[in-house]
């Protein structure tokens, strides 16, 4: 038998086991919960009422609302991108090659990945905000109560916005960006515009399009998803609420790498 206040033989050390199995059994948990809320979201996605108020709101909030954004930091990669590429390509003496390579990166990697992160970082922090404050004061609570479901009404219009209005956000940054690549480019490091022009028609195709459009749309549901799964969860009040904003920020941002790795090695085996 232990003394007073001495732990039980084995105690520290079963400490550090349920210390160990807690990352994993984390994981596992937030992925669970994670993919049950997805699945109630698309249940609720085709059932009525259709609320076009909320959806047009969040297409708003989400893609509207993001275009200052969107195009200042669309502009000044596209500029940063051309400044470095012609000055390296010219190391070859292949600086014609500028305005396809800049066009190809835009289109395919750049603009919708930094798409993602802006949007994350503006509206998705936004809406995990949002939901959060919602949360602790008991609104979604008083929301359940009158008989709507608080996933039909809070969730499913902030997703299905994520999802169709990303892909716009990522044309237009690849169009500011090859805007900004063009006026460097061409205008102040004299390379020939027929040139650059050409290699632009020339070297992107349809499909490329197609694959920065796709990963928009599925960085658009999982920055929506993830947000609004951190806000509608969250607990332990103002603390709470800034914890949840913050994982939603964080969890939003790997994602996307990892979603971006996993469509790109997928495309290009087509």
């Amino acid at each position: 038998m232990s003394g007073d206040g001495e732990e039980p033989e084995g105690g520290h050390g079963k400490g550090w086991i349920d210390r160990i199995w807690a990352v994993p059994l984390d994981l596992l948990d937030g992925l669970g919960s994670t993919l049950v809320l997805t699945f109630r979201t698309v249940i609720w996605l085709v059932r009525p009422p259709y609320r076009i108020g909320q959806f047009l709101g969040a297409m708003d909030f989400i893609g509207v609302q993001s275009l200052f954004i969107i195009c200042l930091t669309g502009i000044f990669t596209g500029m940063v991108f051309a400044l470095q590429t012609v000055y390296g390509f010219r190391r070859f003496s292949a600086e014609g090659m500028v305005g396809g390579v800049v066009a190809l990166s835009l289109t395919r990697e750049i603009a919708p990945v930094f798409a993602g992160l802006m949007v994350t970082s503006r509206a998705g922090s936004a809406m995990a905000a949002e939901l959060g404050n919602m949360r602790v004061t008991e609104q979604i609570d008083a929301i359940a109560t009158m008989g709507v479901s608080p996933i039909q009404y809070l969730i499913v219009p902030r997703v299905v916005a994520s999802v169709l209005m990303l892909p716009l956000l990522c044309l237009l940054f690849s169009l500011v960006g090859m805007t900004g690549a063009y006026a460097i480019a061409v205008g102040l490091l004299d390379v020939d515009p027929g040139i650059f022009m050409d290699r632009v028609q020339n070297l992107v195709e349809p499909k490329d399009l197609f694959m920065g459009l796709l990963k928009a749309a599925i960085f658009g549901f999982l920055i929506a998803l993830i947000s609004c799964k951190q806000g509608f969860f969250a607990s332990g009040g103002a603390k709470g609420v800034g914890i949840a904003t913050t994982r939603a920020v964080v969890q939003s941002a790997v994602a996307i790498l990892i979603a971006n790795y996993m469509v790109t090695a997928w495309m290009t085996e087509l």
